[in-house]
């Protein structure tokens, strides 16, 4: 562990002992985590104690599932699960994976696109008993609906999330909001856990829906921004030092090479 991962472990475990942190996410999808970057990862996660929610790249990616057995994820989310049909491609999927007996990892769906929002009705029968939540991506079903990124926060979408709490009541499926989630999108987070949140996230950290009524939970935002800053810091660093290390060697081979050249002209 390096000097800039033990601080980033130091932002996780104070996020655990006073902000309500409970799990630190990668994603194969959007985000394109590399395998190394998500050992690091559980490496911090490790340490911390804390659980590790993993994004594979779709309803169906099979190898993204089989990895995620080997790494010990807690949380499997599965995005752009539009329709009944593609969620019963994930179902099928995780249990192709995981067996009809998985007690560790939980199994959740992305809600992102109006597309699912005016499906869900008919998703959740599929969704009972076989699937653990929902997550809701707030920034792309935003811009699902031809509104800008700023308008996260704006009423209707929070009614839109609303909505989906209230059918987590009724199923009993767990939900998790995501999308932007900063200091400006409290309120809009505190109005929906009046309803049901379980859990909310950034970019790379999870909190507890009961964070939401810390006073302290504007620290604790920024100290999940922290962290991510700190992360993408991190490596960047040990990229570009993968990117330089056969720099000398390089600058060597092609002075032979111009050295070759010029006696082979003369």
């Amino acid at each position: 562990m390096n000097v800039n991962e033990r601080e980033m472990l130091d932002m996780l475990l104070r996020g655990r002992d006073s902000f309500g942190v409970v799990a630190v996410k990668a994603e194969f999808e959007a985000e394109g985590t590399r395998p190394d970057e998500f050992l690091r990862l559980l490496h911090l996660a490790h340490y911390a104690n804390l659980k590790v929610a993993l994004k594979i790249g779709g309803c169906e990616a099979v190898s993204d599932l089989l990895a995620s057995r080997l790494y010990g994820v807690d949380y499997i989310i599965a995005p752009m699960v539009e329709t009944p049909y593609a969620l019963a491609k994930f179902v099928d999927a995780k249990t192709k994976t995981h067996g009809t007996n998985e007690e560790r990892t939980e199994f959740l769906f992305n809600l992102e696109t109006q597309t699912t929002l005016e499906c869900l009705e008919q998703m959740l029968p599929v969704a009972m008993g076989n699937v653990d939540g929902i997550v809701f991506g707030r920034v792309d079903f935003t811009l699902s609906r031809g509104m800008p990124r700023d308008a996260i926060n704006e009423p209707s979408i929070t009614e839109a999330v609303l909505r989906v709490a209230r059918a987590c009541v009724d199923t009993g499926l767990d939900l998790v909001v995501g999308g932007s989630v900063g200091v400006a999108a409290i309120d809009a987070l505190r109005q929906i856990r009046s309803v049901r949140l379980d859990r909310f996230e950034t970019r790379k950290v999870i909190f507890d829906g009961a964070a939401l009524d810390s006073r302290s939970i504007e620290s604790g935002i920024q100290n999940a921004v922290d962290f991510e800053l700190a992360w993408l810091k991190n490596k960047q660093e040990y990229y570009g030092c993968i990117g330089a290390e056969d720099a000398s060697r390089i600058a060597m081979m092609e002075q032979r090479q111009a050295a070759a050249r010029t006696f082979m002209a003369a």
